[in-house]
């Protein structure tokens, strides 16, 4: 007997359903602030070397703004003064001729930099003079956060497939906002550093444990909604991250307003459901009777749990023991199972690549970063929409195929268009963001659905590692841009293509019932 069987009886997608759903939808909003949080904390503003103290020698009294930074910094080809260097010794004869300064001796900046406020009031950059060439710490906070991410999910994948889904959730919830606040009140990078590993690494709990919980709760049927509703929650979280950033302009208020809403998550836990599959498949009849008969109430299908007795409820796991714990090991033990598990870890690492490298450089065209942050966030709506209806139409694996391969499309255009035209830059940009946000929507439920319920969520903890992996890359690979410009475009298309690739490789999951032991997975047809 399988779980979607008894699940039928008591509705798999009634009131209780919807309810679960709805409790998660603040926390999944919740993750774009935390995931994208670098985008604007971490942003450079315009700046050039300190020479506040620089005079005339008391010649001419004291000279304004203007003419120290003609005698004290080099202007660079676009008339804007030099960003990380300034003159040996003040030139004041450049005051009245300016014509030749190719052969002034320079040096990096002596006493700190001056920057522009007009868009924040203070970011990491400003706090800690994170420019120049320090500037690869600036971008190591997102990869290091995502480091912790990476490890996080092994972590609550793990724990969540031996301790229960709903007990992990509430800890990723009350570990990451105090580790996410705590990083607010950082009096050191380094202190900042630390507590962002920890933040990513808590954070992420709230990432495979509500997406499995979800989709462990409702039928075949409507698995794909269930899908899109969850990305969803994703995107209008994305859209109104925005508004607070545009609003909330220093970077320690900014951590604390987005992490907030984590507090109406902790209070509504209380009525979060374990997961019944879960409690069946270790052995836990008990409890599992009683959330399937919670669900039939809800549901209003009570007459159908006299159906629901603990004998009945044994049959569904006997071809594995449900007295030992699965660990990762066990996505390698056997042949089909180690080949899913080096498919799905290589797509989720080209797809997580491939997505937020386009994420992480919206001031990468030279617009209004707000506006692009909006809408890099608004155009996966149409796409997430459009995902809904193929899912069903033409399958899961042609959907994240085609998806990955429009994605690599609008990257290598981006590649042959000049840099100066940097709208019509952004808007093959925002199409290809529209791709690959279709293809990681795809990538999650389809995932969910390969495997099995004993290590389904050791399995999601696994390829969300992968995909932390290629998240903490896609910063580095953003600074390939002092290599060559198009380098860092040329990078993420190449992930995009692989992924399509390996993709094409996978079984299609379309109108299947969930698998529920390993059994299953080495006895099914591809």
């Amino acid at each position: 007997m399988k779980f979607d069987s008894v699940l039928a009886e008591v509705d798999g997608f009634g009131r209780f359903q919807l309810t679960t759903i709805l409790l998660l939808v603040i926390p999944r909003m919740t993750l774009p602030f935390q995931f994208l949080l670098n985008n604007f904390i971490a942003d450079i503003p315009s700046h050039h070397c300190d020479v506040s103290s620089l005079d005339d020698g008391g010649v001419l009294g004291n000279l304004s703004q203007a003419e120290r930074l003609i005698v004290g910094i080099p202007v660079q080809e676009d008339g804007t003064p030099n960003s990380c260097e300034m003159f040996a010794e003040p030139q004041y004869h450049l005051l009245l001729n300016s014509s030749n300064i190719t052969a002034l001796p320079t040096v990096p900046c002596q006493s700190g930099w001056t920057y522009d406020n007009t868009t924040f009031k203070s970011t990491l950059a400003t706090e800690w003079d994170l420019v120049c060439d320090r500037r690869g710490k600036n971008k190591a906070t997102a990869t290091i956060f995502f480091v912790g991410v990476m490890f996080g999910a092994m972590s609550f994948g793990s724990m969540s497939d031996r301790f229960g889904r709903r007990i992990m959730l509430l800890v990723s919830y009350v570990s990451g906002m105090v580790f996410a606040v705590a990083s607010a009140f950082s009096t050191t990078y380094v202190m900042f550093a630390v507590l962002r590993f920890f933040t990513g690494f808590c954070i992420t709990g709230i990432i495979i444990v509500s997406t499995v919980l979800s989709v462990e709760w409702v039928d075949i049927e409507h698995r794909k909604l269930v899908g899109v509703i969850d990305s969803l929650s994703w995107t209008f979280g994305n859209t109104i991250f925005a508004a607070i950033a545009y609003f909330v302009t220093d970077w320690r208020g900014l951590i604390i307003s987005v992490t907030s809403p984590l507090i109406l998550a902790i209070i509504t836990w209380r009525w979060m459901p374990e997961s019944a599959r879960w409690l069946i498949a270790n052995g836990k009849l008990t409890q599992a009777q009683m959330y399937l008969k919670k669900c039939a109430k809800m549901n209003r299908t009570e007459e159908s749990t006299e159906t629901l007795k603990t004998e009945t409820l044994s049959t569904i796991v006997v071809t594995e023991k449900r007295d030992r714990a699965y660990s990762y090991l066990d996505l390698i033990r056997t042949p089909r199972m180690r080949k899913l598990a080096l498919r799905t870890g290589l797509l989720w690492f080209c797809v997580a690549t491939t997505f937020y490298g386009i994420s992480f450089n919206i001031s990468g065209f030279g617009l209004n970063l707000y506006l692009t942050q909006f809408t890099y966030a608004f155009i996966e709506v149409p796409a997430k929409v459009l995902v809904y209806f193929l899912l069903d139409k033409v399958g899961r694996r042609p959907t994240e195929v085609g998806a990955l391969l429009m994605a690599a499309v609008c990257l290598a255009i981006n590649i042959v268009i000049p840099n100066d035209m940097s709208v019509a830059r952004t808007v093959v940009a925002i199409i290809g963001k529209g791709f690959s946000s279709a293809s990681f929507t795809t990538l999650v439920l389809y995932s969910s659905e390969l495997y099995p319920t004993v290590v389904r969520q050791n399995g999601m903890g696994y390829n969300s590692f992968m995909a932390r992996l290629g998240v903490a890359m896609a910063p580095l690979i953003l600074l390939l841009d002092e290599v060559w410009k198009d380098l860092p475009q040329l990078v993420l298309c190449s992930a995009a293509v692989l992924g399509a690739i390996v993709a094409r490789t996978l079984s299609e999951t379309r109108a299947r019932c969930l698998p529920e032991t390993i059994e299953d997975i080495e006895e099914q047809q591809q």
